[in-house]
């Protein structure tokens, strides 16, 4: 330190450091960079030590020393903290990529959306106003069947009602309720029960835009308009649109349509009960309507009571009240007597005036009265013997001698099953077939005198036989018609040829296809009863064809006429003298024939009655000169009743039903028979001769000689 004035030697620093003196230099885990240990590896050897030498100043010796003593070793819990922050480090970049990844498929949802700017709640959709032939309203249709009804306009216990059962927190929340949904997480996964998570603005949401599909990007898109729909509208206006819009079953959409379809008053009246009960539809309206669910919609009603007592909107005194007088539905209010012709006049909207983008009166033939009567007298008829007798169903038609349809009825309930029987289904007509072959033999020359051989027959096989297993032999053709004989049906129909039969019955308006064979005579084709009706009308009309329809005309809200029906010309369908004969011969069979229980007092009438193979239809198609009624029995799964012939259930209803279309009307005689021909009258009880299908079995002993006629039936046809 001092200079060589002193006598004092200057010492310059060394490396190596005598015991004592601490080790100054830097150890590797000090060295930030890799020059750095380059630079370490480097001095160590210009000190002349050798790594891990184990002498004092070395590195190796200081780490000894350091392991030695008690202090626990620091790189063991480096590599912990630097773990844990290396799961914290991944953990914050993965949930990072999640967020973006959700934003993305919200946006991307949003996208597939029209533009905010453009988004608009729908309007009402169309509503389609079916009128009767008197212009008395009898049915709407669309989806909307209720005006829209303020929400300040009704008693304030209905929409708590909703808010009490449908979503609680509604006046809190933004649209999407977190609490709600975490609720309904909770309860799903501790207690089994399904709960829903959605609030009254996702239900509006997906109701005005959004398809029933069940995926997660509809549920996202839902998302998104419950938000637009909250910064959109006040709660009260959500809450009014969602009572005005969503589904309470049976046809009716919208607070109004639901109170006067169960109630029968405005939803502006609905009681206590009422309210409960009809908040308590939205959840399963098809399974809870209390037309057909009573019990249920009672038990869903209580539940909605008690909510709205937890939530405090009432008070335990007005539960009880409530509970005490539970809703019940309106008398009748679950009879729609007129829903399958409704739904057939809806089917043919599209048709004739194109897609439904207003509300449209549609004025139609129906005779509001007398669809009543037909439906009531084909309910009270299976509701009375169709369990005796095997029939589960049932459908009628009723047409004026123009071809309008006056009632139309497709079967025992429109609320249990809305599939039209009528227009439809296909059955096979039995014996109601006959007329075409008569009517063909009648235009080759043949009258009603003419004279048949009712005997066995077989035809490759095929025997038919009579009902009765007994044979007339020569009969002539007005009484094989009335009796309804299978032999001597199948002649003629060999006789003519099953080809111009089709065609005879194609000419008159059956449209279904038919099969040209023998069995064609005792009506193996399917027909609905729609068409086989309507193929008798030019018996009844003197020979004109028709064409069936049910809309006269179609205006829309302002009085504009869209659509008004003209009558396709048919012309005559059937000469003038065919007609009398073909009628003389029909009438017998309600005179004396199958159709003799046929009750219609004053009026001369005429028809078939028709029973298939193992008695599984029954049918009776009747007319006058005024209208005609054709009936059908059977069951949906073609399973053959207990013995349910045309003769019986099917004659009883149709003379109900006529009755009451001819009441006070003129009296019209059938063409071709004069004005003094005989009406029927009803028999009592006792045996009445049928006419099913029947096949095979023994051959009887042989009859009475065979006529010229016959003779050449089997030359030509090969009679064994």
């Amino acid at each position: 330190m001092f200079g060589r004035k002193g006598n004092m030697e200057r010492r310059e620093p060394v490396l190596g450091a005598p015991a004592g003196f601490s080790d100054l230099r830097l150890s590797a885990e000090d060295r930030p960079t890799l020059a750095g240990s380059t630079h370490a590896r480097t001095s160590g050897k210009s000190g002349g030590g050798k790594t891990g030498s184990g002498k004092p100043g070395s590195r190796s010796a200081t780490r000894g020393n350091a392991s030695g003593s008690d202090r626990p070793p620091r790189r063991r819990g480096r590599a912990r903290r630097g773990l844990l922050g290396r799961l914290v480090y991944w953990g914050v970049v993965l949930g990072l990529w999640a967020v973006i990844g959700l934003v993305g498929f919200v946006a991307y949802e949003a996208n597939q959306l029209p533009p905010i700017q453009n988004l608009a709640v729908p309007e009402r959709p169309p509503t389609v106003i079916i009128q009767g032939a008197d212009g008395k309203t009898i049915a709407t249709r669309g989806e909307m069947r209720g005006s829209s009804v303020p929400l300040r306009a009704l008693p304030p216990y209905l929409p708590q009602a909703f808010v009490a059962i449908e979503d609680r927190r509604f006046y809190e929340h933004f649209g999407l309720d977190p609490i709600g949904l975490a609720r309904a997480v909770f309860v799903n996964l501790t207690t089994g029960r399904l709960q829903g998570g959605s609030t009254l603005t996702q239900q509006l949401a997906k109701n005005l835009f959004l398809t029933p599909e069940r995926s997660l990007s509809r549920k996202v898109q839902e998302l998104v308009l419950s938000l637009w729909l909250e910064t959109k509208y006040t709660k009260n206006e959500i809450l009014e649109l969602y009572m005005n819009r969503v589904y309470f079953g049976a046809g009716a959409y919208g607070i109004e349509a639901a109170a006067q379809r169960y109630f029968g008053k405005s939803a502006r009246a609905v009681t206590l009960s009422e309210a409960a009960m009809l908040a308590g539809l939205v959840k399963s309206p098809s399974s809870l309507a209390p037309t057909r669910n009573l019990e249920g919609a009672q038990a869903r009603a209580e539940i909605v009571l008690a909510a709205m007592e937890e939530a405090e909107f009432i008070t335990p005194e007005m539960e009880k009240v409530a509970l005490a007088r539970p809703a019940v539905v309106a008398k009748n209010a679950g009879v729609d007597p007129s829903g399958y012709a409704a739904d057939w006049v809806s089917e043919q909207l599209k048709t004739l005036i194109g897609p439904i983008t207003q509300d449209v009166i549609v004025q139609t033939t129906i005779d509001p009265a007398l669809q009543a009567v037909a439906d009531k007298a084909l309910k009270d008829a299976l509701a009375k013997s169709g369990q005796k007798l095997g029939v589960e169903q049932g459908a009628l038609v009723v047409l004026d001698t123009d071809g309008g349809v006056r009632a139309l009825v497709g079967g025992r309930s429109y609320e249990e099953s809305q599939y039209n029987r009528a227009v439809s289904a296909r059955r096979q007509p039995g014996s109601a077939f006959k007329p075409f072959v008569y009517l063909t033999a009648m235009e080759r020359g043949l009258t009603p005198e003419t004279v048949r051989e009712d005997a066995p027959v077989q035809i490759k096989g095929w025997r038919p036989e009579n009902f009765s297993k007994e044979y007339r032999g020569p009969v002539d053709l007005r009484t094989a018609l009335a009796f309804s004989l299978n032999t001597v049906a199948v002649r003629l129909a060999l006789e003519v040829g099953p080809a111009e039969v089709i065609k005879t019955a194609h000419r008159l308006g059956i449209t279904s296809k038919l099969e040209p064979n023998a069995s064609i005579a005792l009506g193996t084709s399917e027909v609905s009863v729609l068409e086989l009706a309507s193929a008798y009308a030019p018996f009844a009309n003197g020979g004109i064809g028709i064409t069936p329809h049910v809309i006269e005309r179609i205006r829309d809200a302002s009085g504009k006429v869209l659509y008004s029906y003209a009558a396709p010309s048919r012309g005559m369908v059937m000469a003038p003298p065919h007609v009398a004969m073909m009628n003389s011969m029909m009438q017998q069979t309600l005179l004396t024939g199958t159709a003799r229980r046929a009750d219609l007092p004053g009026w001369p009438a005429a028809g078939k009655t028709g029973t298939s193979q193992d008695y599984r239809d029954a049918w009776f198609v009747g007319y006058t000169g005024r209208f005609v009624t054709g009936v059908w029995l059977g069951n949906d799964d073609s399973s053959p009743t207990k013995k349910a012939g045309g003769s019986g259930l099917p004659v009883e209803i149709w003379s109900q039903v006529m009755k009451a279309a001819h009441k006070d009307l003129p009296v019209t005689p059938l063409p071709g028979t004069g004005a003094g021909n005989p009406a029927p009258g009803a028999l009592p009880p006792g045996d009445v001769p049928e006419d099913p299908v029947v096949t095979g079995g023994p051959q009887p002993p042989a009859s009475k000689p065979a006529t010229l006629d016959n003779w050449l039936i089997d030359k030509l046809f090969g009679r064994n």
